[in-house]
């Protein structure tokens, strides 16, 4: 199949200005850590370091809280709804006049293709805030329950798949309900979210609404436990999910998980098999397959599944490859080395259990992290690729006859986070849709997202909502509560 060949279209880096080092965000000012050791954020396409970050200890999540619990007290929850929403409009308007420069550094830090966080994160990440702006003097209208007030000081702590994006789906309910802000970045990907602190600077937002305290699974952890923490709010892997809900179990504390998936992506006989084909390559290859919710099992019904697997990798032989920075590129760079190493791992024992591997073999940049889109084919329901989370650019291909069979076979893991249906029936979506344990699932469609719309998952996938009016729920206390 003759494919274009492309001209070199990379984005500018001079758009972003990045410091040398980091401190931390606390109290609307940036301040040294007390004592944390700095660690270093590389770029996934070139391993160059691009800034030295600071560690927060507990003490400084501490300070952040506190911080946190003051502006609360004394400003936050006392201010109207409709000042509140026009902070957050003044901040997503900024997000929107800054986007260039936020989507070259989220692609530098991240490694995912400058098309993808110009065209989806940032836009995304603006809407979010245009939209809770909108509900924060209409909580009393949501549906939320009797008297719906701010709960308090909320940890949030985020992934780094879609860093500000992340951001943004818990800083935005957080403040529209009348909450203040303790946040953690992932330590691999913390520049959005300190440009975002700027931003809050820029916005005027009142000192200490939002505190960015940056380090690894300690910082995290001391969030997790600080006693003035009233809610938690964390994205992640399903083991980090586990010890959380044992950490607040008993307390006072509420908390949301929005954790790991093994998403199905349904192909019937009657689906547009090229449509299909692209809804596969958007739920799987879509940043480099670092998506909780990735379509990264392919159910297809036996009759077309040959034809399915050929078109499927006819498409992939005209993926671009290689740098994030090229507005051309596909698929970018795997966020880290310890990522790369987990993804080799569990396509290694796809083979050994005898699934056939496939890539395109497609040339790879010497230096960086890097995986070809791979598919498995032959692949079993108890194989490894089919139950465990891999979040890289790998597909596992299974088949089956019946409505049912797919239902069961879609419904045989752990997780429960998202599924996709591809067929002409109307009413199959439907009783499809009913029988699937999954929190989200798209119909001839995939990986689409509206703020309007809620997020969450069942079993190990985790609970609680995000986006929509469902997604305020957990930032407000109601009735009586206390």
């Amino acid at each position: 199949m003759p494919t274009f060949e492309y001209a070199p279209a990379p984005e500018s880096r001079a758009v972003v200005d990045i410091a040398s080092s980091h401190g931390l965000f606390i109290g609307g000012e940036f301040v040294e850590a007390t004592g944390g050791k700095p660690f270093k954020t590389l770029n996934p396409a070139t391993e160059e370091v691009l800034s030295e970050v600071s560690e927060a200890t507990a003490d400084d999540v501490d300070a952040a809280v506190r911080a946190a619990r003051s502006a609360y007290t004394r400003v936050w929850s006392r201010m109207s709804g409709a000042d509140r929403g026009k902070y957050l409009y003044r901040i997503a308007r900024i997000i929107q006049e800054r986007a260039r420069e936020l989507a070259v550094l989220e692609t530098l830090d991240n490694g995912k293709p400058i098309k993808e966080s110009r065209d989806v994160d940032i836009p995304l990440v603006a809407a979010h805030f245009f939209y809770h702006a909108g509900w924060a003097d209409k909580l009393s209208y949501a549906a939320l329950g009797d008297n719906p007030r701010p709960v308090g000081v909320v940890g949030q702590v985020i992934p780094w798949n879609f860093p500000l994006l992340m951001l943004a789906w818990k800083v935005a309910p957080a403040l529209a309900c009348g909450n203040t802000v303790v946040l953690k970045p992932a330590e691999t990907t913390p520049l959005t979210a300190l440009l975002f602190a700027e931003i809050c600077r820029q916005a005027d937002l009142p000192p200490g609404v939002v505190n960015i305290v940056t380090g690894a699974g300690a910082t995290g952890q001391a969030i997790v436990d600080h006693p003035g923490i009233d809610k938690l709010a964390f994205t992640g892997s399903t083991g980090v999910g586990k010890m959380i809900a044992r950490s607040t179990a008993g307390t006072r504390k509420k908390a949301t998980l929005e954790l790991g998936g093994k998403g199905a992506n349904i192909i019937f006989d009657d689906a547009p098999v090229d449509q299909a084909v692209e809804g596969i390559v958007n739920g799987i290859f879509f940043n480099q397959g670092h998506v909780c919710c990735a379509g990264s099992r392919i159910l297809v019904q036996e009759n077309v599944a040959d034809e399915v697997v050929r078109r499927l990798k006819r498409r992939l032989t005209t993926l671009r490859i290689g740098d994030p920075m090229d507005k051309n590129t596909d698929v970018g760079a795997i966020n880290s080395r310890a990522q790369l190493q987990r993804i080799e791992e569990l396509t290694a024992a796809g083979s050994q259990e005898g699934a056939e591997r496939w890539d395109s073999g497609c040339e790879l940049p010497s230096t960086g992290y890097w995986f070809r889109p791979t598919v498995f084919t032959d692949v079993s329901q108890s194989h490894r690729i089919a139950q465990e989370e891999i979040f890289g650019p790998v597909v596992s291909v299974l088949t089956f006859r019946t409505p049912g069979e797919a239902v069961a076979k879609a419904n045989n893991t752990p997780y429960g986070l998202s599924a996709g249906i591809w067929t002409e029936k109307g009413s199959r979506i439907l009783w499809m849709a009913d029988q699937l344990r999954a929190g989200v699932v798209w119909a001839n469609t995939f990986n689409k997202f509206d703020p309007t719309s809620p997020f969450g998952g069942y079993k190990e996938s985790g609970y609680g909502r995000e986006g929509g009016r469902h997604g305020l729920e957990a930032y407000v206390k109601t009735g009586s509560d206390q």
